[in-house]
């Protein structure tokens, strides 16, 4: 039996460039391993930090090496290096995360393209991305969330008079601390948690240099606790894992330094709560309409067993020490079953 052809589409220009380089080869090698490897054969795509995109065996060579291109002898003019074999893809698998890879804008390209691929469409990306429409979404769906306010750049930037007063409001609404967020970024980047007036000032205008919108939450002492959704119209919800952290919160930095946060799969909670959430999980991946996969997260309040939503993430991280697949894994669905699955989902779509 032919095998079939599986574009594996990874890089991108997002601030996330190197993890999805490593999701991408952990897919890779998932795709070729056991009876993956007598189904796939796999054209590797790399999209270039300055937007070039490459394929064949110069993409081969990222993914063996898991390091980024030199973009020196590449010009953005020349925007496509593809060889004959891309017009033979029967499903493409875009492991790109961030702005320009799990937003809906490659999602509206390979819907043009007309070729099945793995994940949410550009509705469910787009709104999966924005955490302002998201939250919008989770709103209409009846999902509890932390109180929060969205701002645009023009009422930080615009009118210096407007600025203190737009801080002022914040402050009586949501009170401290409380955290300042870029709507469309992924992996915490541009989030600062914030105490005081002076520092909500500079994380507003610190955010606004890395969107038009933002948006602004009220703390809560609670857990981080994260479940894994697989599937199309009949989700399915992994167990519950937790993400415990040193530090003040969950930036950037401790997300991806190695010893400075833990996973715990599954995490220690009453029957209950864990059921709460695996149902809330599914509600919220049927509010914005994605569709393949996506991870949800939750704060929970301990003391009174209350539970918010906090985001969910359409393209999570993939290799195989993410949260995404290791929650599969403990379900009872292994890193190869998990990828062999997603490409049939996306035939499914």
């Amino acid at each position: 039996m032919a095998k079939m052809r599986v574009g594996l589409l990874f890089g991108g220009r997002s601030g996330e460039h190197e993890v999805s380089i490593n999701s991408a080869a952990a897919i890779a090698q998932a795709l070729q391993t056991g009876d993956n490897g007598n189904k796939y054969d796999i054209l590797p795509v790399y999209i270039q930090k300055n937007g070039v995109w490459i394929a064949g065996d110069t993409a081969n060579k990222v993914l063996d090496s898991k390091t980024p291109l030199s973009t020196e002898d590449t010009n953005p003019s020349q925007l496509w290096q593809f060889p004959p074999q891309v017009q033979d893809v029967e499903v493409w698998f875009p492991v790109l995360h961030g702005p320009n890879g799990e937003d809906g804008t490659i999602q509206g390209l390979l819907t043009l393209m007309q070729v099945p691929f793995v994940g949410s469409g550009v509705l469910g990306s787009a709104v999966g991305m924005d955490k302002i429409a998201m939250k919008m979404a989770f709103a209409q769906a009846g999902l509890p969330q932390v109180k929060y306010r969205a701002v645009e750049r023009s009422q930080i930037w615009s009118n210096p008079c407007i600025f203190p007063k737009l801080c002022d409001e914040i402050e009586a609404d949501l009170g401290y601390p409380c955290f300042v967020k870029p709507a469309n970024l992924g992996s915490s980047v541009g989030i600062a948690k914030v105490r005081s007036h002076s520092e909500l000032e500079t994380a507003l205008d610190s955010a606004a240099s890395y969107d038009r919108r933002i948006v602004i939450e009220a703390g809560v002492n609670a857990r981080e606790l994260e479940c894994a959704v697989l599937g199309n119209d009949n989700p399915k919800a992994s167990v519950v894992g937790e993400v415990t952290f040193e530090g003040d919160f969950y930036d950037y930095e401790t997300k991806y330094t190695e010893g400075r946060s833990q996973i715990h799969i599954p995490a220690t909670l009453p029957d209950k709560i864990v059921t709460q959430i695996q149902e809330m999980a599914i509600q919220a991946f049927k509010a914005v309409d994605a569709t393949g996969l996506a991870r949800v997260d939750f704060f929970y309040v301990e003391e009174t067993e209350e539970i918010y939503i906090n985001e969910i993430n359409t393209l999570p991280g993939f290799t195989k020490f993410s949260m995404y697949p290791q929650l599969w894994k403990a379900t009872g669905i292994n890193f190869e079953q998990l990828v062999d699955q997603l490409v049939q989902f996306a035939l499914e779509k």
